[in-house]
């Protein structure tokens, strides 16, 4: 169904878009640390045989749960306070909250440098997500003359 002629719907309209989910930039300030402690609070878990001596003889293997870094990611934070990368970067464009969100990105790739220098990480998966990949380019050139002597 069609609206009337003549209608004026357009005019009840009073805001564009949605409300924004942090307010202010304290908010997402919080949710950001929020995330961080989680991840350092719930490390990923890794099973490991370990060998344990049972008797002067006999030793036994056990599995153990061993803790690993949890290593801080941006799709892992906007995944975490329930928006989307997007929306996070539509955040980074608005002047009051870019003091947040580079403060965040900063600590995502201070932990995931750490974590791989110190080799909590696994260094070559962490250098490729930051960019680090070491770069060499070789160039050899052959020259041929274009009449050979005979």
């Amino acid at each position: 169904m069609a609206a009337p002629k003549g209608n004026y719907y357009y005019k009840m309209r009073n805001k564009n878009g949605r409300d924004k989910i942090f307010k202010t930039p304290a908010s997402l300030l919080k949710a950001c640390n929020e995330y961080f402690e989680w991840c350092q609070d719930n490390p990923l878990m890794e099973t490991v045989p370990m060998k344990i001596k049972v008797s002067r003889d006999k030793e036994k293997i056990v599995l153990q749960e061993v803790p690993k870094m949890r290593p801080f990611t941006l799709q892992g934070l906007c995944n975490f306070i329930d928006i989307s990368v997007d929306g996070f970067k539509l955040y980074e464009e608005r002047k009051d909250y870019i003091g947040v969100t580079t403060r965040a990105r900063e600590i995502i790739y201070k932990q995931k440098f750490e974590g791989a220098a110190s080799g909590f990480l696994n260094a070559n998966i962490i250098a490729r997500d930051l960019g680090l990949a070491d770069k060499q380019s070789l160039t050899h050139t052959v020259e041929q003359p274009l009449f050979p002597d005979e």
